[in-house]
């Protein structure tokens, strides 16, 4: 993921600084005028804050057309400077989840640097991008309204599949609070929480912790304040399904470590409640596109076929009972039920717990039971409109909730709880 540059205003806002109020990382791959504009609306913040842009020190700055602030301004409005730093690009000998990693540790090292309050991250590109909405993840940092400000886009039939199908869902299950994208990839953070999840003089155990996956589930653990902000659609790029498998496996594993870490917070929620949020909902104004469900499903049967020995460690006899009578399914009236495709997350995240297998083998061995999924969901949606994804993914979520129990059944006694 690679930062665009950002319009220099002045000498004075790119001298050197030792501290700020607030960090700004622009990662998203948007036109330098448009991070220019972001930037005027920082402005715009009530107090005298000091607000610190990240600019990738690797790329030369274009020549500002911007106006500057009018004298004597600086104690009723923010201030806003540059600092040059070395924010990291994915390459071709990293994934870009290892890239995306080492981007967000970049921020929050330099948001530690600075000591500042906290930390605002814009990584994508919005369908209609405001400017506006970079003070709607700051603001409430600022005033101390939140310690995590999380994006809420507006759905579309066959984009952040796996978010929907299984972080949000699970996330709003494990840990009472309906979050619908806890894995961002915007967030705005707080000091506090920063502390909490880069482990700072934590043990070693903590290491383990996700600049991505960690954040929600530590601040919903920890009780902070935590708010959504509707930022319209997301622009995603391409579904890789030629690589699904390595992308489960970067995503899923730190998820399932967070459950693993969390255990006593998530067993003692009984129920969720939606978070405060603030923006307009909207629906996205494109919501086109088809899926080849015929060659998912195929994925699925091959899976079927290939993977009955690593399947049977992992799920117990009356789900490899129903895999292998939904593998007979003609393609067309293929549908996997909600019940279903929930007890294999459960149970797969038992298993990365007990080590039943590689981890990662595991992970990758839950390819074509997600695909099956998606080919379901797929015919699920046919000829529906965009309400009808809200109500499809609701009904996912309450599938998830009610079979809560099972989960902590399987957690508590695993070797005595086998349906």
């Amino acid at each position: 993921m690679e930062a665009e540059a950002i319009p220099e205003r002045s000498e004075e806002r790119r001298a050197d600084t030792e501290t700020a109020d607030l960090v700004v990382a622009m990662l998203a791959q948007v036109a330098p005028d448009v991070v220019g504009e972001m930037c005027d609306a920082l402005e715009t913040l009530p107090g005298p804050v000091r607000i610190a842009v990240l600019q990738n020190e690797r790329r030369e700055t274009p020549p500002s057309t911007s106006s500057e602030a009018p004298e004597g301004s600086s104690s009723k409005r923010a201030s806003v400077f540059y600092v040059p730093w070395p924010l990291t690009k994915p390459d071709s000998t990293s994934s870009g989840a290892v890239s995306m990693f080492a981007t967000y540790q970049s921020v929050f090292a330099a948001t530690d640097k600075l000591q500042a309050r906290g930390c605002c991250i814009m990584a994508s590109k919005l369908e209609n991008m405001a400017p506006k909405c970079i003070c709607q993840f700051t603001e409430p940092l600022l005033e101390g309204q939140a310690d995590l400000v999380l994006p809420h886009y507006a759905h579309r039939k066959f984009e952040g599949l796996l978010n929907n199908s299984i972080l949000a869902p699970l996330t709003r299950t494990l840990y009472g609070k309906r979050v619908n994208n806890p894995m961002g990839p915007d967030f705005g953070i707080s000091q506090g929480l920063l502390e909490k999840v880069t482990a700072k003089g934590g043990t070693a155990s903590d290491n383990r912790l996700h600049p991505l996956a960690s954040l929600t589930p530590a601040a919903l653990c920890q009780n902070l304040n935590v708010l959504e902000v509707h930022l319209g659609s997301r622009i995603y790029p391409s579904t890789d399904w030629a690589n699904m498998s390595s992308i489960l496996a970067d995503v899923l594993s730190p998820v399932f470590l967070d459950m693993e870490r969390n255990a006593p917070c998530w067993q003692r929620t009984r129920f969720s409640t939606p978070l405060p949020s603030s923006g307009e909902p909207c629906v996205s104004s494109h919501d086109v596109g088809t899926l080849d469900t015929a060659r998912l499903v195929e994925s699925f049967q091959l899976g079927n076929r290939e993977l009955q020995e690593i399947w049977g460690l992992v799920l117990p006899p009356s789900s490899l009972f129903e895999l292998r009578k939904l593998s007979r399914t003609p393609v067309d009236k293929f549908r996997m039920p909600d019940e279903l495709w929930v007890r294999i997350v459960y149970d797969f995240a038992l298993a990365h717990r007990l080590r039943t297998i590689s981890r990662d083998h595991l992970l990758k061995s839950m390819t074509p039971l997600y695909l099956g999924w998606v080919a379901s969901y797929a015919h699920d949606l046919q000829d529906s409109n965009a309400f009808s994804v809200e109500r499809r993914l609701e009904r996912l979520s309450a599938v998830y909730e009610a079979d809560k129990p099972y989960l902590v059944s399987r957690w508590r006694w695993p070797d005595r709880f086998n349906p």
